[in-house]
């Protein structure tokens, strides 16, 4: 079996601690626990990301470039059925390949007020699906925050409960379900 390159190695530890960060939070997720998780030192994990921080912040930065890249998919769409069915197919597909950092997405719209950055990471969700200021929303958009919410939970328990089972085949039906959720006929 030949031997991980540097970005497989770095793409599994970042969905690792993704996948911790989402389930324990940041200050319960250390970097020995990271560390077992994929099977390295701490030491060597600290080689790579030298402090806790610098490993969250990584985590943080590639969920909003992943998310960042769904929405320039849908960027130019009009809120409504066409748009949601983008994202939706775009965070389907990140399920299938990184169901820790769709996790942290759903745990980035349910942050505390203390987690800026998780706050950031929930920001771009819902500017994805056309939700300009998720703090200013009237109470009309308050259904469609819950859609979204909804159809994000759906996703990424999905994807967690069945990761071993998904495959590329399964995308549409995955896909399926968050745009159900979502409130659009099919």
């Amino acid at each position: 079996m030949p031997r991980p390159t540097k970005q497989e190695i770095e793409d599994e530890i970042l969905e690792t601690a993704a996948t911790l960060f989402a389930r324990h939070g940041f200050k319960e997720t250390s970097i020995q626990r990271v560390a077992d998780a994929v099977g390295y030192s701490k030491t060597g994990l600290l080689h790579r990301f030298p402090t806790k921080e610098a490993l969250q912040e990584a985590v943080i930065e590639r969920a909003i470039a992943e998310m960042r890249a769904i929405a320039a998919e849908a960027d130019g769409l009009p809120v409504g059925p066409e748009r949601d069915r983008v994202v939706i197919t775009g965070v389907a597909e990140l399920a299938i390949q990184r169901p820790g950092a769709v996790a942290l997405l759903l745990s980035g719209l349910m942050s505390a007020p203390e987690s800026a950055m998780l706050q950031q990471v929930g920001a771009v969700v819902f500017t994805a699906f056309g939700v300009a200021d998720p703090e200013c929303v009237a109470e009309t958009d308050l259904p469609r925050m819950l859609r979204i919410v909804g159809a994000l939970g759906a996703l990424a328990v999905t994807a967690v409960a069945l990761h071993d089972k998904l495959t590329p085949a399964a995308l549409d039906d995955i896909a399926e379900v968050g745009y159900d959720a979502l409130g659009h006929a099919r």
